[in-house]
């Protein structure tokens, strides 16, 4: 077959050995009224690595990727059955506030979203709206999170200015920057690169194998090219269903389901 050539952007350890897995889907199972689009999806989600979900559209990824922090059941006549486990603990325990639950989870969505405010206010938004920083310290936590998303150089002279003002490339890391502010423990992120140019697209990849090694990040991509360059896993969607789950370098070169093996290699999607 003609698969997908692994070339990762970065040589680093995949997850660490014997640590319990971040996140677990356990025979998650997601309907839209009537309509179920999810059928008891499992994976392990490991820590501090890249998990990339593939497969054709309308096969569920982003459906479970918005089920981890609870944002699917914003939309009216939705449930659910069976569990998604964030280090250990049900998401959807009666304990479990869905607002923090979403600052744990950090959210990065297809095209970049930021807030019509200043780059400042965009980044600061969430740790002053949930008290968990001082004035004082807001000026710190923004440049630590523009800078691990490696966008401090180009915006540390343009804070007061619009996030709005800044390229598509910049926007999207500016967003970035939001979800890290809230220093989360998974950061989920939705097609980031689909509406960027080849260059931005490229920065983001560099930045998501820099940040994997403090965060467990978790990629919805149609780009078969991008999955193999960024993920140490992956896990092939196919009709509501985790058609199979595995490395990244075993997925691409040597696939166990003939579905998996006819998507990689273009045949449909």
């Amino acid at each position: 077959m003609s698969a997908v050539a692994v070339t990762p952007l970065a040589v680093a350890a995949v997850g660490s050995p014997g640590r319990a897995p971040t996140l677990r889907a356990d025979a998650y199972s997601f309907w839209y009224g009537r309509q179920q689009a999810l059928f008891e999806v499992s994976l392990d989600v490991a820590p501090s690595a890249v998990t990339a979900l593939i497969g054709p559209s309308g096969c569920g990824k982003s459906t479970f990727l918005r089920s981890v922090n609870r944002l699917q059941e914003l939309l009216p006549g939705t449930r659910h059955a069976g569990d998604i486990v964030l280090d250990g603990s049900s998401v959807f325990a009666r304990a479990v506030d869905p607002v923090e639950l979403r600052r744990r989870v950090g959210m990065v969505f297809q095209r970049p979203n930021p807030f019509p405010k200043s780059v400042f206010d965009n980044v600061a938004y969430g740790p002053r709206v949930a008290g968990a920083a001082r004035a004082t310290e807001l000026p710190a936590i923004v440049e630590r999170s523009l800078r691990r998303a490696a966008l401090w150089d180009e915006v540390k002279d343009r804070l007061d200015d619009p996030g709005t003002s800044l390229s598509g490339g910049q926007q999207q890391r500016l967003c970035i920057a939001r979800a890290l502010a809230n220093d989360p423990a998974v950061l989920l992120m939705d097609e980031p690169c689909s509406a960027l140019d080849p260059i931005a697209t490229q920065r983001i990849e560099e930045l998501i194998v820099e940040l994997k090694r403090d965060y467990t990040i978790v990629i919805v991509t149609h780009n078969m090219q991008q999955a193999a360059r960024v993920s140490d896993f992956t896990g092939f969607f196919y009709l509501g269903r985790m058609v199979e789950f595995g490395s990244t370098e075993r997925i691409f070169t040597s696939p166990g389901d003939e579905r998996t093996e006819a998507y990689i290699t273009g045949r449909f999607g």
